[in-house]
């Protein structure tokens, strides 16, 4: 009997150990949001630094003005978001001046970390709390994040071509 008991006990506090540690959902999205900042850290490294003014099309944004947009928009839905105050004006980073390599590669990776930092501050119940979103979209701050990584991608994987223009292989997709 004390046995069973003990070892019912091992079980238990096993088990709750093992759940103390779980994930929660704003762990996940701050790995997932860790992934792309890595994987974009790839893009903009790859570009050789001519290739920052490249533009498939005249009416096309530059290989580096698509890295700022994807910026902004990193700070803006973020902000929204987690109601952090964004650090950079609405569209400030793509109407920079400096669109040196190593400006935009600064510029790109402080709008990841300003969108992980406030993510870490996020308790998982915030994410179903709803906000608007520049002022007229209605949803969740969840979904706002998702937005956000879904802006990200798109905007990453459309570098992809002017990276082929360039003649530079682009990174290895980074799913995991």
């Amino acid at each position: 009997m004390k046995i069973r008991h003990i070892i019912l006990m091992l079980c238990l506090f096993t088990g709750a150990s093992h759940f103390a540690q779980a994930q929660t959902p704003v762990d996940d999205m701050v790995k997932e949001w860790k992934r792309a900042k890595d994987y974009t850290k790839e893009y903009l490294d790859s570009m050789p630094e001519a290739g920052y003014g490249l533009k498939p099309t005249a009416d096309m944004r530059s290989f580096a003005d698509q890295m700022l947009h994807l910026t902004d928009a990193n700070y803006g839905f973020a902000a929204a978001a987690t109601g952090a105050a964004s650090p950079v004006g609405q569209g400030a980073s793509e109407k920079s001046t400096d669109k040196s390599k190593a400006s935009v590669t600064r510029q790109v990776m402080a709008g990841y970390d300003f969108v992980i930092d406030n993510l870490m501050k996020m308790k998982p119940e915030q994410l179903n709390e709803n906000i608007k979103v520049f002022g007229r979209f209605e949803m969740t701050r969840g979904m706002a994040l998702m937005k956000c990584f879904e802006h990200q991608t798109h905007h990453r994987g459309q570098t992809t071509v002017y990276l082929r223009l360039a003649g530079v292989k682009p990174p290895q997709e980074k799913l995991f």
